[in-house]
């Protein structure tokens, strides 16, 4: 790789004036620019050396892989004359260049409180739906599968009982969750829950009296909005007394006083106008689905996409819990809005997947396979923004199909009664009865989104795709000159060196811990295998180990990861955590250096988990092939617990 032409075409592609501020990690730069919209996106596209884009936190993150990033880095600096600054830094200088959007605030602030407990919602939504299939009649004769064998009403019970316990006991999630927000101690806020929640409280029909003052024994079970403001109390109360009182009594008094004040508002003051505020947003959301039925669900599906952009859809979760909440007690409609994201998700899925269909380029293959999977399966970015709005008809296409069919579902009452994946998968969240009716809307919503993207691709902008096949001819070809120019070096340099380049081989875990699929990690980088096939591992223990015998090629200062190649070729990357450059080496110590020679169980260096957990950050580690394009076949062939030493990946 010439590293000086890449960090001229990067600085080419985002603009020399426009870039404020840059650092890497171990696989990409990470730019804070003045403006994203003047980024020339075509030209780092079709850029071999990058192997991707995408934005976060405020930064525009260029991968260009390991071994290679900080040397493109170097380079970028002396190009650009910016200062040399750490991605902590960096990040720091992306927030304060951001406006302060207070909408944009709040919704980030409800993501932070509901994304953790998503997990318990879903558990007990799909129990929900499971009961629902039982006792719902008209699915397998006239009767319900709970009347036909009496036998199984138990188990039935027992699913309802598990199924309301996550919303009927919501204050205590919630309170857990918002108390970590606000930099609360989390089981305080847990403790304010359970004090909103306990089953001691008799309703509007019970009283306390104080000093004269008649105080409901209001339950708040369901409720979300209350909790929230008396645990941001709570916080304000537990920082204050903190500062204010003596340490010798603070362990004590602190949390005496958090507490007591905050119960005391929260049944007086905080409760009865929260729970007003709460039922009037739910009523007002179940009114307004009523009043435009299928016109307002179409109109809704029509521009959901719209909203994922904006990133406003992260405040949904918050609407969709008092939705669900509403529905077990009897009291709702269930949620219609996991209805329209499904139909917009699959819509996105299946221009992304015409797209497929369109294109001669083998890179925009790869994307669009990979993308509409995962749109299908409910994760739409990597599909709009890795693909549709590259092209931007496929984008506009998905709206019309997702807007049909959210009409047509709106039209035939579908709802969910529980929380889920917003996909081909969503048909569990469903009430039993609909299913058949959400799957329609499915199969609507993705023959509509491809046709009329493959049509007027072909049709339309043909000429485009035209374009792009000439390009990556020209790139191979001016590829391949190159490559017979330099293979007779490279033979030789290959027998001078005694090596055996790019044989079959297994490589075998570093770590203890449980392997995961590394599609499923955060890192889009990681998950989208745009540095390469590979597996991820949530480590049970705290030491690193060589997965081969080779060479270190690359030793991180900051000791989150590492770059090997082994003696048979294998390029391997081990990215221990996710955003970990942020710690600076704060829990992590190496035993090893570049350059240095190492044998397969080798202890590569250690690491601190409760550190990084404390840090905000997860410890997932990720091992990655990252020359698999050298290989036909890399597979990742270990599942569960592994232990060091256990094969992992095999490479052909």
């Amino acid at each position: 790789m010439d590293y000086k032409k890449v960090a001229s075409d990067v600085v080419d592609a985002v603009g020399k004036d426009n870039l404020v501020a840059a650092a890497h990690c171990a696989t990409r730069l990470r730019l804070v620019l003045k403006d994203d919209s003047k980024v020339n996106q075509t030209l780092l596209d079709n850029n071999s050396n990058v192997k991707g884009t995408f934005k976060i936190d405020g930064q525009y993150q260029v991968i260009i892989g390991a071994g290679d990033v900080n040397y493109v880095y170097d380079e970028l600096i002396k190009e650009t004359g910016l200062s040399e600054v750490s991605t902590d830094d960096l990040k720091k200088i992306a927030a304060s260049d951001k406006k302060f959007n207070p909408i944009m605030a709040l919704i980030k602030l409800l993501s932070d409180i509901f994304v953790p407990i998503i997990p318990a919602l879903v558990a007990g939504g799909l129990l929900m739906a499971l009961r629902n299939f039982l006792t719902s009649a008209g699915l397998f004769g006239s009767k319900s599968l709970e009347a036909m064998y009496p036998a199984i009403k138990g188990i039935s019970a027992m699913i309802q009982l598990m199924s309301a316990a996550p919303f009927m006991f919501l204050p205590i999630l919630v309170g857990v969750s918002a108390a970590k927000r606000f930099g609360a101690n989390q089981y305080l806020g847990a403790a304010i829950g359970m004090i909103m929640t306990t089953p001691d409280l008799g309703g509007l029909t019970k009283f306390w009296d104080i000093f004269g003052y008649h105080v409901a024994q209001t339950s708040y079970t369901y409720q979300v909005i209350p909790v929230l403001v008396a645990v941001w109390v709570l916080s304000i109360l537990e920082k204050y007394f903190h500062k204010k009182l003596p340490s010798a009594v603070d362990f004590t008094f602190t949390p005496l006083l958090s507490v007591m004040i905050t119960g005391f508002l929260t049944f007086t003051v905080i409760g009865p106008v929260m729970l007003l505020v709460s039922n009037g947003i739910t009523n007002g959301i179940v009114w307004l689905y009523h009043t435009t039925g299928f016109l307002g669900m179409g109109i809704f599906g029509g521009t959901y996409s719209l909203i994922v952009m904006t990133g406003l859809h992260q405040s949904f979760p918050a609407i969709e819990t008092q939705l669900l909440s509403a529905w077990t007690k009897g009291t709702g409609y269930g949620d219609f809005i996991f209805v329209v994201a499904s139909m917009a998700n699959v819509a996105q899925g299946a221009a992304t997947f015409a797209i497929w269909f369109l294109t001669k380029s083998s890179k925009t293959k790869g994307l669009a396979s990979s993308a509409a999977v995962s749109a299908l399966l409910g994760i739409t970015e990597p599909a709009l923004f890795g693909v549709n709005l590259k092209y931007r008809f496929p984008f506009f296409c998905a709206l019309v199909g997702s807007a049909v069919a959210a009409a047509v579902a709106g039209l035939l009452k579908v709802i969910a009664v529980s929380l889920g994946s917003a996909g081909f998968l969503g048909f569990l969240s469903i009430n039993a009865t609909s299913i058949p009716f959400f799957v329609l809307c499915e199969l609507i919503s993705f023959a509509i989104a491809f046709v009329i993207t493959y049509a007027y691709g072909k049709t339309k902008a043909s000429a485009v795709f035209a374009a792009e096949e000439v390009a990556e001819l020209a790139k191979v070809e001016t590829e391949t000159n190159e490559v017979e120019k330099t293979s007779n070096q490279e033979s030789i340099r290959a027998v001078e060196t005694n090596t055996n380049p790019k044989q079959a081989e297994t490589l075998v875990s570093p770590l203890v811990g449980k392997a995961l699929d590394i599609k499923s990690v955060s890192d889009p980088v990681f998950s989208s295998e745009a540095m390469g096939k590979g597996i991820a591992i949530k480590p049970s223990e705290n030491k690193v180990f060589s997965p081969v015998d080779g060479i270190v090629q690359i030793a991180f200062e900051t000791g989150h990861a590492y770059g090997l190649k082994s003696d048979n070729g294998t390029e391997i990357l081990i990215h221990i955590g996710i955003d970990t450059v942020k710690m600076d080496g704060d829990g992590f110590t190496q035993n090893v250096a570049a350059n240095q020679t190492v044998k397969k169980g080798d202890l590569l260096g250690t690491f601190d988990s409760e550190k990084i957990k404390a840090a905000g950050l997860d410890d997932t580690t990720m091992i990655i092939v990252t020359n698999t394009a050298d290989y036909e076949e890399v597979t990742a062939v270990a599942t569960g617990q592994v232990a060091v030493g256990d094969d992992l990946i095999k490479v052909n």
